[in-house]
């Protein structure tokens, strides 16, 4: 596959910046440029993708114009403490169908995915997300899903394919690879009570944003556990992100939804992440633009800050690596073995499994967890993060 003929160049309008300054994205990114060639991706440790597609919108038409005005505030940026090697491959030829676009992206983050490349996608409506999570089905990998956003967007499962019932498309799709979802920062005045109820039938994890906010540190394990990541923008409140079709007077703040990016990309295990639903239409002076090109500023800074200290099954446990924690639980046929890295200082527990598990399973044995879960097992209680993945795995 010649990933080029997926692409359309980029608008050279992109890169007129009046007194643009040394070090700035916009010159160190390798981008897809009519006078340019398309991007060497042998290098690359991240690469951008816009896909401006928008028909399967409900009511946030002009999303599609989305990426080109992410990029016009993201080129802008200095870069950090940090060497990028960022590859832009323009924006994803729309498809005659929202189905071939999905097909299209689907197999272009399949391919970039199984080669170590990470794919940040910028769309476009959040029903891309369904073929984000896709391609981890042409991998046969069992994956995470991670979704920040204010709403479930379970939809009508049986109707057709939207960003308001990507998630249902998702848990009903068979073959079904999705492990484990959660949701970061739903308000519940904007959910179901059913569909609440639903997740938890599920064994799925939920989180309210007042909960999030309060201990903005906890997301860092649930971030931690993705594969892939999908961003509604309507996560972060109005006042910091105008742009969208449902503002929220509540949400993240900017700096929070920024500490969580930064989680992201210091996750070893992510390896794809889209931002969705903005729409320049509703924006007010590109400040929504502006909010995300620091979120994936601070994605980056997270990427390069990565530790490569995840914990394997069989993995004899050096102690110059992890110290080991044996927790006996009172009237508990397990005892809880939490290991910390030495490295970064970040937990995880493991989690017992059946003989005949398939091996794809092999990588949720061990949970991420934090300080807070080891201090609830020392009062011989099981915390929520073990029991749900133990249930799922026994």
């Amino acid at each position: 596959m010649e990933l080029v003929d997926f692409f359309q160049p980029l608008d050279e309008s992109l890169l007129m910046d009046d007194g643009m300054q040394r070090n700035r994205l916009g010159e160190i990114i390798e981008g897809y440029f009519p006078d340019k060639s398309f991007p060497d991706l042998s290098s690359a440790d991240i690469v951008l993708i816009g896909v401006t597609e928008d028909r399967n919108a409900l009511s946030n038409e002009g999303s599609a114009a989305a990426p080109d005005e992410i990029r016009r505030e993201l080129y802008k940026l200095h870069k950090g403490n940090f060497n990028p090697k960022i590859a832009d491959l323009g924006n994803l030829t729309k498809g005659f169908t929202t189905e071939d676009t999905h097909f299209a992206l689907t197999s272009i983050v399949s391919e970039l995915v199984e080669t170590g490349v990470m794919p940040v996608i910028l769309g476009g409506s959040q029903d891309l997300t369904f073929a984000q999570y896709r391609a981890y089905e042409k991998l046969g990998q069992i994956i995470n899903l991670v979704s920040i956003d204010p709403r479930f967007d379970l939809g009508d499962a049986d109707g057709e394919l939207d960003n308001r019932s990507y998630l249902s498309k998702i848990i009903l799709h068979q073959p079904n690879f999705l492990f484990n979802f959660t949701n970061i920062g739903y308000q519940s005045y904007y959910v179901d009570q059913d569909a609440i109820q639903l997740m938890k039938n599920l064994l799925f994890d939920t989180y309210r944003v007042g909960i999030m906010r309060e201990h903005i540190e906890e997301a860092e394990p649930l971030i931690r556990n993705a594969d892939m990541i999908s961003v509604d923008i309507s996560a972060v409140r109005m006042a910091d992100a105008p742009g969208c079709e449902n503002p929220s007077p509540n949400g993240f703040y900017g700096e929070e939804i920024c500490q969580i990016m930064r989680y992201a990309g210091r996750s070893d295990k992510l390896s794809s992440i889209g931002f969705y639903e903005y729409n320049p239409r509703f924006d007010n002076r590109n400040q929504t633009a502006g909010q995300i090109s620091q979120m994936i500023w601070y994605l980056m800074e997270g990427f390069y800050s990565r530790s490569n200290d995840i914990p394997q099954k069989g993995q004899q446990w050096d102690e110059h690596q992890f110290i080991k924690y044996m927790v006996p639980i009172e009237n508990h046929d397990h005892e809880i073995v939490f290991l910390k890295s030495r490295k970064s200082d970040r937990w995880w527990m493991k989690v017992p499994c059946r003989s005949e598990t398939p091996s794809n399973y092999e990588r949720h044995y061990f949970v991420p967890c934090s300080y807070n879960d080891y201090q609830i097992a020392l009062k011989s209680e099981v915390p929520d993060r073990w029991w749900q993945v133990y249930q799922k795995l026994m």
